[in-house]
């Protein structure tokens, strides 16, 4: 393997992941910093919060591209082994979360997250990532334990079935990025008054 094509395509990967679409997209179009909106986090959320649909469905494919240039690149141009793959990917997801273009305190990764799940590609990741948050959407009442029911069923998944080592190793190191950036709000334990149940009560209420 090519260390030095390696280090360059992380770096790049790096970059990219770490140019926050959802803050200068607000500015530009929206004329206002999307960070006083909701949980003040760098995301296409917070996007269609400042009153932006379009611009938040706009914000949300660019932080899931860019995620991908470099994996493919690597995978489809240089035919990079899995391993770099792996590397190239995690540094446009720690970009996104640490960019350096907003003093190292950037989004909370997870559209990059799954840009990178598709270049790789990890079907298996994107389908168990899809059905675990939609779970928890439904259930949960807290987003941040959604995304951790996503993340460590995925990978009671992998190791069921006996997947890839190296997946397995990745989705852990994503894990623990999304701790580190969930971590306030990982401190309020989460409750079965999700979206579902609220409208089930709400259904029984007017019954």
């Amino acid at each position: 393997m090519d260390i030095a094509l390696l280090i360059l395509l992380s770096v790049l990967s790096f970059l990219l992941g770490a140019c926050p679409f959802s803050v200068w997209i607000g500015r530009l179009a929206l004329d206002t910093d999307i960070r006083l909106y909701g949980d003040g986090n760098p995301g296409a959320y917070n996007v269609f919060r400042a009153g932006g649909r379009l611009w938040g469905v706009v914000v949300l494919l660019a932080d899931i591209l860019k995620g991908m240039p470099f994996i493919l690149i690597a995978r489809l141009a240089f035919g990079l082994p899995q391993m770099a793959l792996y590397i190239i990917a995690l540094s446009a997801v720690l970009g996104h979360a640490y960019s350096p273009f907003l003093s190292f305190r950037g989004g909370k990764a997870l559209a990059v997250a799954g840009g990178t799940m598709f270049a790789i590609p990890l079907p298996d990741m994107v389908i168990s990532y899809a059905i675990l948050m939609f779970i928890g959407f439904l259930w949960v009442d807290n987003d941040a334990w959604t995304v951790m029911l996503a993340s460590v069923g995925s990978i009671v998944f992998l190791v069921v079935n006996h997947s890839d080592s190296m997946e397995i190793v990745f989705i852990s190191c994503l894990l623990i990025v999304f701790i580190l950036k969930h971590f306030k709000d990982l401190k309020i334990l989460p409750h079965l008054s999700g979206r579902l149940v609220t409208w089930l009560r709400s259904r029984k209420r007017t019954a």
